[in-house]
């Protein structure tokens, strides 16, 4: 065929571009070439769009390196981000990729060609070999960097000359592909000392495949929808402005306490020492404090001083963090222009309402200036290995990370995520903000050996003791009954007792309603055996009849320790580690209205405590340093030591599934690590329960019923059903949820959801008692 010929063919095939792909590689498997390559310039990466529009290939593997190296410019490697997306995507030059996509167009099936391995061994060949996994797994997920070396090695002859044809190809229309990673790339970041540590290199390809993949999918999604919808770092000097500007206005209409003073000298010296460098810092405040605000006025405050791009603060439970955020959307967000993230498997991503719908698409990478999650999100992200959850991770980088509640962290972890937070502050750019009222002794561990820690507040103690304002009570021996105990606490007013256990709490519910005179008031519970919205309107009646000094008594499991905000004047606290005791003294006299609150610590001879071994070596310790003429829990030297013991206890360096992770990290096996790093270590399954009125009730039987349907759902159906239907669900550990589907008390849904069709109790949920049938 002559030129002319070829050209006529070629303005035949532009006006139905689907036809190219067949075009391109017919030509090529003649040999011949056209007009200096003109005809084999037309390389596909995407199919038609909105606009029945293509996607070159040379534009999405420019596209994606521009925002990658943008991305990866956070942390210092802009230059390596931005190659390793230019290569992503090259194997998507081959002539069966081209010709998949043709047929996939026209027949909505997948392409179902590979075209992840030809990039990856092309960074290798470039001397980004430690990172070619982040090409390899940018849709599937990291493989372990030793499977993914042996198998390239080990590909056919015939392989890798396909492979080498694909980039040849592909490096005609974007040359610096192949010149981009000229070697020159690792040496300069070996120098900087970035990868000179096993675990350095584990954490630096992490953020690179997060930039990676957040690019990638940024750019695809521009083709697709139309623009690219970045927002934008935060102004943290408008934000703080903000922040000030909404405290003083709350302050104005709060109702006056004697804590305001020591909150407001928290507060100021919060955003005294904002004006540090970045690094690791640590906030040791006592219960009641004003905790919450001045870690975020610190975080603003902080941002604004060292030119950091977001905050992100992570709480341990999702009960805490939509209290925080509720907070802090008050301090930041304006109507139509929202500032706060709320991101957990709780939060209403999919709601369609205007200023929600931005939630659903910046929680997919925290594209936000301030983000609550939980620290399970965090941390689970951080050492997964696929692709969605990483996505993220980028965005760490020169931020501020706030950790409340950071004693929650489990000890069985901390040397991978101890580990993590070194790095990211030394290496990344970013700052770590440890809030406690129990802070952890973790400077004992060898993850943050020699690492410059800075307080918040300089010498604690005398705010500690200013701030006491509960005496310690001890019922240790002899041992109490549970009974015992309701018949104390019968007698209270207002009264929580906070046991170990869902049975412990179920037990002593019915026995306090059976002790109690009704014209006392109600008698409330609280566990995960309560559907969310339950515990939601629970704690919500237990504040209002607080506030307006009327009768309540409470039973509950230790959720509403940690950062609710409660406060009565007497708490019963069942034997526990020491950081616990203290969080359940954190609920009484939490305002300093009273003299003094009253907090009795109970041992019950019938009561439970969790198996896990970090859980039996923290009782130990606490045994060891408090009790009656020992010290109590407010006690900071007796908390050092007793820290320093819970962890000499588990020799947690050596031993246990955090080494084995570290371990894992140096190899770079990120299969490995993610299958390792589990933040919650008893599987729980969620349980949709019908709580509320009859409309509630049908709402949730219409809800699984969906979810059950054999049909195929729509994209994003079955996730917008879950969101619907999170106000409903209660949790069980598997197996018993496993046996009651074998008693007919509960039925499959989808995937690990269950519908739970046995008795629902008014007061405690899946009561214990319903379960006796299928132990």
């Amino acid at each position: 065929m002559g030129y002319a010929g070829i050209e006529e063919w070629r303005r035949w095939v532009q006006r139905d571009s689907r036809k190219m792909s067949v075009l391109r590689c017919s030509v090529l498997a003649t040999g011949r070439k056209a007009d200096g390559n003109r005809m084999v310039d037309e390389l596909w990466a995407h199919s038609l769009n909105f606009i029945g529009e293509r996607h070159r290939l040379q534009d999405h593997l420019r596209g994606t390196a521009e925002l990658a190296r943008g991305f990866g410019e956070a942390f210092g490697a802009g230059d390596l981000a931005g190659y390793l997306g230019l290569v992503h995507d090259v194997g998507k030059g081959s002539c069966a990729w081209q010709k998949g996509l043709d047929v996939a167009e026209r027949t909505g099936s997948r392409v179902g060609v590979d075209h992840k391995l030809a990039g990856a061994w092309l960074a290798v060949r470039a001397g980004a070999g430690p990172f070619a996994a982040c090409v390899d797994g940018h849709h599937g997920g990291m493989r372990a960097a030793a499977d993914l070396k042996n198998m390239l090695r080990a590909a056919p002859e015939e392989v890798v000359s396909g492979w080498r044809e694909t980039v040849s190809r592909v490096t005609r229309v974007v040359p610096e592909a192949g010149r981009a990673g000229s070697g020159a790339l690792i040496p300069q970041l070996l120098a900087a000392g970035r990868t000179a540590e096993p675990t350095a290199r584990d954490m630096l390809a992490r953020m690179l495949f997060s930039a990676l993949v957040d690019a990638d999918f940024l750019d695809t999604e521009a083709h697709f929808r139309g623009g690219r919808g970045l927002a934008g770092d935060a102004d943290a000097g408008d934000l703080a402005a903000r922040y000030e500007e909404r405290r003083s206005e709350l302050l104005a209409c709060r109702r006056p306490s004697p804590a305001d003073g020591w909150r407001e000298e928290v507060y100021a010296q919060a955003i005294r020492v904002a004006a540090g460098p970045c690094g690791l810092y640590r906030m040791a405040t006592p219960t009641g404090s004003g905790k919450t605000l001045s870690a975020g006025a610190f975080a603003l405050h902080h941002a604004q001083a060292n030119g950091l791009r977001r905050v992100v603060v992570a709480v341990p439970f999702i009960s805490i963090t939509e209290q925080n955020a509720d907070v802090y959307r008050s301090m930041l967000d304006r109507p139509g222009h929202p500032v706060v993230l709320e991101h957990h498997s709780g939060a209403g991503l999919d709601d369609q309402r205007p200023g929600i719908w931005w939630r659903r698409l910046a929680a997919e990478n925290w594209d936000a200036p301030f983000v609550v999650t939980t620290t399970v999100q965090l941390f689970q992200s951080l050492f997964d290995h696929r692709p969605a959850a990483m996505r993220k991770l980028h965005r760490l980088a020169r931020s501020v990370i706030v950790l409340d509640e950071v004693q929650a962290l489990p000890d069985r972890l901390l040397p991978p995520i101890l580990s993590a937070l070194r790095l990211l502050t030394e290496r990344f750019g970013a700052t770590v903000l440890l809030a406690s009222a129990t802070q952890p002794a973790y400077w004992s561990l060898e993850a943050f050996r020699g690492l410059q820690i800075r307080d918040v507040i300089p010498d604690p103690k005398p705010l500690y003791a200013r701030l006491r304002r509960v005496r310690y009570q001890w019922r240790l021996s002899p041992r109490p009954t549970l009974d015992q105990v309701a018949g104390q606490a019968a007698a209270e007013p207002q009264v929580l007792v906070v046991v170990n256990t869902t049975a412990d709490s179920a037990l002593l519910h019915r026995q306090l309603e059976q002790r109690r005179d009704g014209s006392l008031g109600p008698c409330l519970h609280l566990s995960t055996r309560m559907a969310a919205g339950h515990r939601r309107d629970v704690l919500s009646e237990i504040r209002d009849r607080l506030a307006a000094g009327q009768p309540v008594a409470v039973v509950s499991t230790q959720l509403i320790e940690a950062g609710v905000d409660l406060d009565f004047p007497v708490v019963f606290r069942a034997w526990a580690p020491a950081d616990s005791l203290q969080q359940a003294a954190g609920r009484c006299n939490r305002n300093g209205r009273l003299a003094e609150g009253r907090v009795v610590i109970f041992d019950p001879e019938d009561g439970g405590h969790p198996a896990d071994s970090s859980y039996k070596a923290a009782l130990h310790a606490t045994a060891s340093y408090f009790g009656p003429g020992v010290a109590d829990p407010d006690a900071l030297p007796a908390l050092e030591r007793y820290y320093n013991e819970r962890y000499t206890r588990q020799n947690l360096d050596a031993s246990g599934p955090g080494a084995k992770i570290q371990r894992l990290r140096a190899q770079l096996d990120f299969p490995g690590v993610a299958a390792a790093f589990q933040m919650i270590e008893e599987h729980t399954v969620p349980v949709a329960v019908e709580y509320g009125g009859q409309e509630a009730r049908a709402e949730v039987r219409d809800l699984a019923d969906r979810l059950r349907s054999p049909g195929p759902l729509q994209a994003g159906e079955a996730r917008l059903l879950l969101r619907r239907l999170q106000p409903y669900l209660a949790a069980l550990p598997e197996s018993l949820a496993r046996k009651a589907v074998a008693a007919g008390s509960a039925e499959p849904v989808i995937g690990d959801l269950v519908q739970w069709h046995g008795p629902y109790h008014p007061r405690r949920g899946i009561d214990p008692a319903a379960l006796a049938g299928v132990q």
